[in-house]
């Protein structure tokens, strides 16, 4: 039995991110992914994105959120997202905060 590796990714993204259905898209796509977390608005215009789950999964979300342009339709602009990683906390669901 192949045992996979989980993670925590904190990832603070920067650009036109706030007002344009991003959280929404990206509680889309982690889910889809199998993630949980969520995606909230901060009072400097950034969007902070925790995601729980296979370290195989968190980098496809990862890669989603960096992709330029984007082909996955994302909605707003994405000038930079700043990852960081640390151990799961065991969080359920993906919410929009």
């Amino acid at each position: 039995m192949v045992r996979m590796s989980t993670t925590r990714m904190t990832a603070f993204v920067t650009g036109h991110v706030q007002g344009v259905g991003f959280r929404w898209w990206t509680r889309s796509r982690a889910l889809e992914l199998g993630l949980a977390g969520y995606a909230k608005n901060l009072s400097d215009g950034r969007v902070e994105v925790v995601a729980e789950g296979e370290q195989v999964d968190v980098d496809k979300l990862l890669a989603l959120l960096e992709e330029q342009p984007s082909t996955a339709k994302r909605p707003g602009e994405v000038r930079a997202v700043v990852p960081q990683y640390s151990e799961p906390r065991g969080a359920a669901g993906f919410e929009e905060r």
